[in-house]
C-alpha cells in the first residue's frame, strides 16, 4: 500500500486551482516533502485534444526538482478521470514522492471518482457565499474533508471572513456536523501552513481510530471494480457480433424505433454466451 498522503483538490471555475497548488506545492517542497501533481485535464468534446497546459499555468513548481506534474486528458474517461490517474499516483509513490495532489476539472462526477482515491478532499470556494452556495451540489459539500475560501487577500479579505462564517454555518446544516473551513490566498502565499496542518491533524486522528486504513481498503476493492467494468465494457465492444449489430441498434434507438432497455438486453444477450 502507498505511504504518500494522497490529496484531491477541487473548486468551481475561477476558484484559482492552480495558483493555490502551486503555492501549496512549494511550500510543502521547501519543508523537505517531495511533491507529485495529477491534473485532471479538460478534452475537446468536438476533437478529443486536451489543454494540457498544467506546467505552463505552474511555472515554478514545475521547475522543482521535487516536484512532478503530469496533466492526464479526461477524453473517453467516465466523469472526467483519465484512466491512468490510479497507476500514475502508485508509480509516483514508488518514485518516492510523498505527497500526491490530484486537481480536477471542477464541480462534477470527476470530484466523486477523486475523492475515491485520495485520502483527503479539499473543496475550494470564493468569497461571496450566498450565491455560491445556491450552485454547489449537496453531494460535493458531503465529499469534502476541508473546504477553503481562496483568494482570501487585499480588499476581499472581509468578504472572505464573512464566507467563512456563513459557509461554516450552512455546511454545518447540510453535513450535519461542521467541517473545517479555512482561509487561503494561494496568490499571496497565506493560510497554507494552517491548511496543512488541518489535513495533517485529519490524517493522524484517521490512523488513530482506523478510518484510514478502512478507507484505503475500501478504494482498492473500488480500483479492482473499475478495472474489472473497463474490462468487460472493452471485451464487449470488440466482440465480432456486437459491433455488427451495435451501429444499427443506436440508429433505431436514436430514432425512437427501438427502447434504450430493449436495446441494452439485446446487446446484453449477444454477450453472455461469451461471457
Amino acid at each position: 500500500m502507498g505511504k504518500a498522503r494522497r490529496i484531491g483538490i477541487t473548486g468551481v471555475p475561477g476558484v484559482g486551482k492552480s495558483t493555490f497548488i502551486e503555492s501549496f506545492g512549494l511550500n510543502l517542497i521547501n519543508a523537505g516533502h517531495k511533491v507529485a501533481v495529477l491534473a485532471i485535464d479538460p478534452s475537446s468534446t468536438l476533437t478529443g485534444g486536451s489543454i494540457l497546459g498544467d506546467k505552463t499555468r505552474m511555472t515554478r513548481l514545475s521547475t522543482e526538482p521535487n516536484a512532478f506534474i503530469r496533466p492526464s486528458p479526461t477524453s473517453g474517461t467516465l466523469g472526467g478521470v483519465a484512466r491512468a490517474t490510479r497507476e500514475a499516483m502508485l508509480l509516483c509513490e514508488a518514485a518516492g514522492f510523498d505527497i500526491v495532489l490530484i486537481e480536477t476539472v471542477g464541480v462534477g462526477q470527476s470530484e466523486t471518482l477523486v475523492s475515491r482515491m485520495v485520502d483527503i478532499f479539499l473543496l475550494l470556494l470564493l468569497p461571496g457565499a450566498g450565491d455560491e452556495l445556491q450552485g454547489i451540489k449537496k453531494g460535493i459539500l458531503e465529499l469534502a474533508d476541508i473546504v477553503v475560501v481562496n483568494k482570501a487577500d487585499g480588499e476581499m479579505r472581509e468578504a472572505a471572513m464573512a464566507a467563512q462564517r456563513d459557509y461554516h454555518a450552512a455546511l454545518k446544516l447540510v453535513s450535519g456536523t461542521p467541517l473545517d473551513v479555512l482561509l487561503a490566498s494561494g496568490l499571496k502565499n497565506e493560510g497554507l501552513d494552517t491548511i496543512w496542518a488541518a489535513i495533517e491533524a485529519r490524517l493522524a486522528a484517521a490512523k488513530a481510530s482506523g478510518a484510514f486504513e478502512e478507507r484505503r481498503a475500501n478504494q482498492g476493492v473500488g480500483w479492482m471494480w473499475a478495472i474489472i467494468e473497463e474490462g468487460v465494457k472493452a471485451a464487449l465492444l470488440a466482440d465480432p457480433a456486437i459491433k455488427k449489430r451495435l451501429k444499427a441498434l443506436e440508429k433505431d434507438v436514436a430514432a425512437g424505433r427501438e427502447t434504450p432497455t430493449a436495446a441494452a438486453a439485446e446487446i446484453l444477450a449477444l454477450f453472455r454466451p461469451r461471457g
